[in-house]
C-alpha cells in the first residue's frame, strides 16, 4: 500500500511537467546600469531575476508548449536615471524571433524600442499582476509586452491568430492610464508609445493589412522558402504591398515602423535571390514604405 504522503509526493512530480509544459515565453533579460549612479549594483541583478521569471515562469494562454516551442526574445533594459533610491527611468528594446519551418534559422517578428519606461523596484518586491485591474507600472509593463509578443507570433502562424491577446494589452493600457506613468495614453505628440501600438493591433481597420502581411510574410512566405522558392517570393512581395497599402492610408503608423524595423534587413538579404521582376517590384515599394533604409533596399538589385 502506498502512504499518502507518497501518493502526494509522486502525484507532484507527475503534475509538474504538465505547468513546465504550459508556460510560453523564454526571454532574456539585460540590463544596462552604467547610468544609474549608484553604488547598490545588486539591485539590478534581483531585478533581471524577477523579470525574467515574471515574463518566463508564468503561464499567458491556454497553450502548452515544450521548452523549445516557447516564444524566444530579449528584453534590453538601458537605465537611463535613477532620481531616487527605488524608482527608474529606463529606455528598453524588445525584440523576438520566430523559427522557420525546415531551417535553423530565427527571424526577428517583433523590434519595439519604448523610451519611457518609469517605474519603481525594491529589493525582494513581488511582482504581481492582474489583467484586470492596475497594480503598478512595471507589471503592466511587463504583462502588456507579454501580450503583444505572444500575439504577433500568432499571427505569423494564422490570419489575425493575436486578436485575444492584443485584446488583453488594449485593457491593459486602458487600465494603466489611471497611473501618471508616461506611454500609456493617447499623446497626439507622442505616436510610439504603447497606447498607439495596441490601438493599431486591436482598434484599427486601416492597420489591418499590416497584420495580415505578418501571416503572409512569415507562414507563406519564409516557411516555405525551402520548398516553394516561387511562391515564397512572391508572398514575401505582396505582404510588403499590404504593408504599404496601410502606410498610405496612414502614414507612419507605429505598427508600419515596428514592422520593417524588424524585416528590412531579412528583405535586403533574402530577396537578393528572387527573380529580378520581383526584386524590381519589391524594391519600387520598399522605398515608399520605408525610404530611410533606401540604401539597403537598393542592393537587393545588386543581387
Amino acid at each position: 500500500m502506498v502512504r499518502p504522503t507518497v501518493f502526494i509526493l509522486l502525484f507532484g512530480l507527475f503534475l509538474s511537467p504538465i505547468k513546465l509544459l504550459s508556460q510560453q515565453l523564454n526571454f532574456t533579460v539585460t540590463i544596462n546600469s552604467e547610468r544609474a549612479r549608484t553604488q547598490d549594483t545588486d539591485i539590478f541583478d534581483q531585478m533581471k531575476s524577477a523579470f525574467e521569471q515574471f515574463l518566463n515562469g508564468r503561464n499567458w494562454t491556454d497553450a502548452e508548449l515544450k521548452p523549445q516551442e516557447r516564444i524566444k526574445g530579449n528584453l534590453l533594459i538601458t537605465i537611463n536615471d535613477m532620481p531616487q533610491v527605488g524608482i527608474f527611468n529606463a529606455t528598453v528594446q524588445v525584440q523576438t524571433v520566430r523559427p522557420i519551418y525546415g531551417s535553423n534559422y530565427e527571424s526577428l517578428i517583433l523590434n519595439f524600442a519604448d523610451r519611457n519606461w518609469t517605474f519603481e523596484y525594491t529589493e525582494s518586491q513581488p511582482l504581481e499582476f492582474n489583467q484586470f485591474s492596475y497594480l503598478n507600472n512595471i507589471t503592466s509593463l511587463l504583462a502588456y509586452y507579454a501580450y503583444i509578443a505572444i500575439g504577433i507570433d500568432h499571427d505569423s502562424f494564422s490570419p489575425r491568430g493575436g486578436d485575444p491577446y492584443f485584446e488583453v494589452a488594449n485593457n491593459i493600457v486602458a487600465n494603466a492610464q489611471q497611473s501618471s506613468s508616461s506611454g500609456w495614453n493617447q499623446n497626439p505628440s507622442d505616436k510610439r508609445n504603447r497606447y498607439w501600438l495596441a490601438n493599431d493591433l486591436y482598434n484599427s481597420q486601416v492597420m489591418v493589412p499590416v497584420r495580415d502581411a505578418y501571416y503572409l510574410y512569415h507562414r507563406m512566405g519564409l516557411d516555405l522558402l525551402t520548398t516553394k522558392p516561387s511562391e515564397s517570393y512572391q508572398n514575401i512581395v505582396e505582404a510588403i504591398k499590404m504593408v504599404q497599402e496601410a502606410n498610405k492610408v496612414q502614414p507612419n503608423s507605429i505598427l508600419t515602423i515596428s514592422f520593417m524595423d524588424a524585416k528590412s534587413d531579412e528583405i535586403s538579404k533574402i530577396l537578393k535571390a528572387a527573380p529580378m521582376e520581383l526584386k524590381e517590384e519589391a524594391v519600387e515599394v520598399l522605398l515608399k514604405v520605408d525610404p530611410n533604409n533606401a540604401r539597403k533596399y537598393n542592393d537587393i538589385l545588386k543581387g
